[in-house]
């Protein structure tokens, strides 16, 4: 039962606390019922915008206090319906606490606000000569990222949010505050309770502070795109690259459609071929050195054409143009609406997985761009739909199900970054089990009213 709108009491005392950042306009409502893919409309049915933890604290003994779901709100650019209130209730939008709280440029390591984006962090530490590196493409918030453990385009060399987020402060679901971790490299005291609300979604807590670690920023960067006859020697450069231990900072592959994408919306004037998109960071030695070794694997692969990007601007427009792929994958078919699969295999096992997936896509009503971070085995492909049509749908959920099933099968994962939401429940069994249950319990013990974005990563009766 969706909650259309808040009783007078938990209203009023949400008002008391929060006056005007209190919304239940039709406006704010609207835009945090929205998504980025083919999810429907879900509006809450009151935004709050605190400024404190203890803000939060107060908003969730108020909603505990009467029975109301709360859903945290980054910036709205996750692709499974994270965000949504499936239930109703409150969406509490953290974009007013987006302050940088300490850098410590000698630990490397930096605390922040939830709602702070990773631009906006990394602009912040310019002057420091470090940098946050996880690059999920889009402005993600830093809240955001660590729910949905969040991964991108530099996973290849500098890991996940899993691997970055050294400690949390996060508000339980009865509003009680509480702190996970620490600034230190590593730990052995007790549960990693810092891992375990990472990629939880909002499900078992509300993130209101951040410790992360830090990369030095590189002296010498290169970038460089090259084209491939085919798939299959596109990937297979991918799995003898990481095999070889050339350590890349990126390594994305665009099949032909994408890249068909590319020059119609960004004129990027590529030959409509399969692409690897690659960047190093280093000393200037090292970086020559590793573009010398991956182009002599890219010529014994039959790879060609090669383009390299050593300004930071050719830079910046060729990742801002991969950041991008998924609008100009939507303009191919102006109107569609996208379903957007994401799965992660072992790297041995990526040539079969994407091959198959081709095929499959290939022989199917729908047009489904292939791209992904393939460096750590993980890709996508963009089923596009037109909404309202019943038998694109059905298709687009068979092929994004034998994707997951196909995933499975090969030793991988129903979702390498884009996480669980309320897009991938009908996996979470097969790929866990009893672990599922597990989940389930941990679940009811933190959140035993199931107030806490409902409906999301876990089922609970």
């Amino acid at each position: 039962m969706r909650t259309a709108m808040l009783s007078p009491e938990p209203l009023a005392q949400l008002q008391t606390l929060l006056g005007p950042r209190l919304s239940t306009s039709a406006s704010d409502r609207d835009l945090h019922g929205r998504n980025e893919t083919h999810f429907p409309h879900l509006p809450p049915a009151a935004v709050a915008y605190p400024e404190t933890t203890a803000e939060v604290a107060a908003l969730m003994q108020i909603c505990a206090a009467h029975g109301v779901p709360v859903t945290a709100w980054g910036a709205g650019t996750s692709l499974e319906g994270h965000a949504l209130p499936l239930k109703g209730g409150v969406s509490v939008d953290f974009a007013r606490m987006n302050r940088v709280l300490s850098v410590h440029p000698e630990d490397m390591v930096v605390t922040v606000q939830p709602g702070i984006t990773r631009e906006a962090l990394n602009t912040e530490l310019r002057a420091t000569g470090l940098f946050f590196p996880v690059d999920p493409g889009a402005n993600a918030s830093l809240g955001g990222m660590a729910s949905t453990r969040a991964s991108g385009t530099t996973a290849v060399r500098y890991g996940t949010m899993r691997d970055n987020v050294l400690a949390l402060e996060v508000v339980l679901a009865d509003g009680r505050v509480i702190r996970t971790g620490t600034a230190a490299r590593k730990s052995s005291a007790g549960y990693d309770l810092t891992a375990l609300f990472v990629g939880a979604e909002g499900t078992l807590g509300l993130i209101t502070e951040l410790t992360l670690r830090l990369q030095g920023q590189p002296e010498a960067v290169s970038a460089a795109v090259c084209a491939f006859p085919a798939m299959a020697p596109a990937v297979d450069t991918v799995i003898a690259t990481i095999q070889s231990g050339i350590p890349m900072a990126r390594i994305e592959f665009v099949d032909a459609a994408t890249v068909a994408a590319f020059n119609a919306r960004d004129a990027a004037d590529m030959p409509e071929q399969p692409h690897l998109l690659v960047e190093f960071h280093g000393s200037p030695a090292a970086v020559a050195e590793q573009a010398e070794r991956f182009g002599e694997i890219v010529a014994d692969m039959g790879g060609e054409g090669f383009r390299w990007a050593h300004r930071p601007e050719d830079r910046a427009a060729l990742w801002k143009m991969r950041h991008n792929a998924y609008y100009a994958c939507l303009a191919l078919r102006p109107g569609a609406t996208a379903w957007v699969t994401d799965v992660c295999v072992p790297i041995s096992r990526l040539a079969e997985a994407v091959e198959e997936t081709a095929a499959e896509i290939a022989a199917s009503i729908l047009q489904g761009p292939i791209l992904g971070h393939v460096g750590d085995g993980n890709f996508h492909a963009i089923l596009l739909v037109e909404p309202g049509n019943s038998a694109e749908e059905t298709e687009a959920k068979r092929l994004a199900a034998n994707m997951a099933e196909r995933a499975l099968r090969l030793g991988g994962t129903i979702t390498g970054e884009h996480g669980i939401g309320m897009g991938k429940l009908a996996y979470m069994s097969r790929e866990h089990g009893e672990a599922w249950d597990l989940m389930a319990l941990i679940k009811r013990a933190l959140d035993p009213e199931n107030l806490l974005n409902p409906g999301k990563t876990v089922q609970v009766t």
